[in-house]
């Protein structure tokens, strides 16, 4: 899982990825291809 400060630009790695909030941190996350993880905060 990547800790970025942009979160935008890791959402348009792959077209499945969606941003989750879950408590108080962004997450991308790709039920299809599984290594596009990322957290921000």
């Amino acid at each position: 899982m990547k800790v970025k400060n942009s979160i935008k630009s890791l959402r348009n790695r792959h077209r499945d990825c969606r941003v989750v909030r879950r408590r108080g941190r962004l997450y991308v996350i790709n039920k299809t291809n599984r290594r596009f993880k990322a957290r921000q905060g």
